[in-house]
């Protein structure tokens, strides 16, 4: 049986629009009939929209839960500043502290995705006060270090994040934003669209491939119909704003060098998650071996079978169910604390 999903001007969610921090946010907000058992902000990556978690939405609703998820900086139809200086993490945190108070008076559950699954723990590590528990999809924490690393080093030391290199050069952008044909083909080719010879418009070692970027073919992860709703999403702004989230290394180092031995920085005391995808080649499983050091609140650590990055739509059963469990979990286990 096919999941539920959101669609397009989906008449369940209402778009909302916050001014924070000097800049507009735009989110979608789905409420469930009656009180909410509570309420959830679900955060996308890159290059994702908050349409990436149309499966997961209406699930969520199904618990009862109040539903927040936000086009993040620079993405669709929140603002998209030019200068990298404005995406660092603490700044963005902040934003979205903003708006969970205009939103809701009780602590959340947070959830992201790539990017958004980065951006959850260190949204967690400053705002602790505002989230009841916790999960990322395929991202596991990294605390910040003592000593200032460049994006170089780093790609150095991790040779399966070469890919970023490309992003914060500015070239992919260029490549991309040509054309709509080039973005389509970008999009399409994201989300596991390929040329008739298998060619791929993305490598990890590498980056974007050029020259294949106007001979993908669909996606099959994505129907061409939400396709072409990313497609003017994305040209409103372009990649620029996206792809300013990989500029900010050493941006975020400068906020968080000074507060690496900060106990929030050490161990979360909320119940956590950590979902992994088996077949994620720029986040493997194994990135999670040895996170429960950081977890006293407890961390459940789960891996979809036959996933790649994109499990929320690939695999949203499995990602569902995941997902699902542990929300029972915390709300269980919230009622118990009360009794």
């Amino acid at each position: 049986m096919a999941v539920d999903a959101l669609t397009p001007n989906d008449p369940r969610v209402e778009h909302k629009y916050a001014s924070v921090g000097g800049y507009t946010y735009h989110y979608m907000l789905a409420k469930p009939e009656g009180t909410p058992t509570a309420t959830i902000f679900l955060i996308h990556g890159w290059p994702d929209l908050a349409m990436g978690w149309r499966f997961q939405v209406p699930f969520l609703l199904s618990l009862g839960l109040q539903v927040v998820v936000p086009d993040m900086l620079g993405y669709g139809q929140t603002s998209a500043p030019d200068a990298p200086e404005e995406y660092t993490f603490k700044k963005m945190t902040g934003h979205m502290a903003a708006i969970i108070k205009e939103v809701t008076d009780q602590p959340i559950i947070l959830g992201g995705h790539d990017w958004g699954g980065f951006f959850i723990w260190r949204m967690t590590n400053y705002y602790p006060e505002l989230i009841r528990a916790v999960f990322s999809i395929c991202v596991p924490y990294m605390p910040p270090t003592p000593v200032k690393i460049s994006l170089e080093q780093f790609a150095e030391k991790m040779p399966n994040f070469r890919y970023q290199l490309h992003l914060a050069s500015g070239e992919a952008e260029k490549m991309i934003d040509k054309s709509t044909e080039r973005l389509r083909g970008f999009l399409n080719g994201m989300y596991g669209g390929t040329t008739a010879d298998g060619g791929r418009v993305f490598s990890t070692d590498t980056g974007i491939i050029e020259e294949n970027l106007d001979k993908i073919r669909p996606s099959p992860l994505v129907g061409a119909a939400m396709v072409e709703h990313y497609v003017r999403e994305y040209s409103r702004n372009g990649l620029h704003g996206p792809c300013n989230w990989y500029r900010t290394r050493e941006l975020n180092a400068d906020d968080e060098v000074p507060i690496a031995g900060d106990d929030r920085f050490k161990r979360f005391a909320m119940p956590a998650m950590l979902i992994m995808a088996e077949l994620d080649a720029a986040l493997p499983p194994w990135l999670a071996d040895g996170q429960e050091k950081y977890f006293e609140g407890g961390l459940k650590k789960e891996v979809i079978p036959g996933a790649s990055h994109w499990a929320m739509v690939q695999k949203p059963e499995d990602t569902n169910s995941f997902i699902g469990e542990f929300v029972k979990s915390v709300l269980d286990g919230d009622s118990k604390a009360s009794l």
